[in-house]
């Protein structure tokens, strides 16, 4: 009798299949090539409005493909929580669960759009991954959707990067969850919170001082519940606002995902690096003329590696 996989050998062979997925197409759905240069700029603007669509068929999808791999076979099933953390999570005989938080991303959107708000207590057991899926249609901006590249990162060291990105009291101060252990699963609290002081400079002045009572260290973050009194003290007696911009995983600045990023923006796709076609296909402008000048060129990029020819559509094609 084999013995049975631990946890750490059940995230080790997970992730290599997810990265295996690298340069494969996913057969999901299909945007059709466009009949002129005009439908195809059209359509250039609106494609990343599949993105959020196309994310959570792909965690279907990512379930599929992990259940259909022998090597777990006897000891459970992969299983994705909707709603629930993490994404994806493998029920059996492995003890702590296994999970992957998938995140999918549109590389010629603005930017990683994703969030990543989770306590850094919930990675204690080092047993949630962060699986991103860098993809594109085939054909830039039609085909079907292509993963480009794979990124898999352990939770704890995200949330981590970005706590100690953010935490800087008194002037930004990363807040947990409050304690919901007794409620239901789907009443519990799981994510933490960014918020910005608000106060005059005479008030963060005196927040200043009072952080500097804190001891050494004291302004590094914690997600312990005594340092948690402490940042909860500084927002019960200033004003702060919550951060809407808090937690994006472009912004965390976490060295992995900084790599991976790069990566995929130095990636060839139709003879041009990701980051030259986020360039030409960014091409709004309030000038007039270096819009229509920017659009011209986009026009010609379109044509000239997508095959798409120049002139107004004549039929629409049934």
């Amino acid at each position: 009798m084999c013995a049975a996989m631990t946890t750490a050998e059940v995230i080790e062979v997970a992730s290599g299949h997810l990265r295996s997925l690298a340069g494969h197409s996913v057969d999901l759905l299909t945007v059709t090539k466009p009949v002129s240069s005009d439908a195809t700029v059209n359509l250039s603007r609106i494609v990343s409005k599949l993105s959020p669509i196309l994310g959570n068929m792909i965690e279907f999808n990512v379930v599929d493909y992990l259940n259909s791999k022998g090597e777990f076979g006897g000891y459970g099933r992969w299983r994705r929580q909707d709603p629930g953390f993490p994404d994806t999570v493998f029920e059996g005989l492995v003890q702590p669960r296994p999970g992957f938080e998938i995140k999918a991303w549109f590389p010629l959107a603005t930017e990683i759009t994703a969030r990543f708000k989770d306590s850094q207590n919930h990675f204690r057991e080092n047993n949630t991954y962060i699986a991103m899926l860098a993809w594109l249609p085939e054909q830039l901006i039609y085909g079907k959707p292509r993963i480009i590249d794979v990124c898999i990162t352990d939770g704890k060291s995200v949330a981590k990067a970005r706590d100690d990105h953010y935490h800087d009291p008194p002037d930004y101060v990363v807040l947990e969850p409050e304690d919901t252990t007794e409620r239901t699963r789907n009443l519990q609290q799981t994510n933490t919170n960014g918020l910005k002081f608000q106060g005059t400079a005479a008030e963060l002045a005196k927040a200043k001082r009072i952080v500097g009572g804190w001891g050494r260290g004291g302004r590094a973050y914690r997600p312990t519940r005594e340092y948690q009194r402490l940042v909860q003290s500084l927002r019960n007696r200033f004003n702060y606002r919550l951060d809407t911009n808090y937690a994006k995983m472009d912004r965390i600045m976490h060295a992995g995902i900084e790599g991976f990023k790069a990566k995929v923006e130095g990636t060839i796709v139709n003879r041009m690096t990701v980051a030259q076609w986020k360039r030409v296909l960014d091409w709004e402008d309030d000038d007039a003329r270096r819009r229509a000048a920017n659009e011209r060129v986009l026009r010609s990029a379109l044509s000239e590696h997508l095959d798409i020819t120049i002139g107004e559509a004549g039929t629409i094609r049934a």
